[in-house]
């Protein structure tokens, strides 16, 4: 029989950044809010290729 008194289960809430990215085909800032994994994925294909999957998958930038 348990005898913990953990009343609620832990939550994994993703890791949340809001930063801001120069775009330079449309000359100006974009504000995105990312996980730090998504981060690391702008990082690494650029800021132009991802902004094109955000808005292929029907995404606002």
């Amino acid at each position: 029989m348990s005898h913990s008194h953990r009343r609620t289960s832990r939550r994994f809430d993703p890791n949340v950044q809001r930063k801001r990215y120069w775009l330079p085909g449309e000359g100006r800032y974009v504000r995105l809010a990312l996980s730090a994994r998504a981060i690391k994925t702008v990082d690494s294909i650029g800021i132009e290729a991802a902004v094109a999957r955000i808005r292929a998958r029907g995404g606002k930038v």
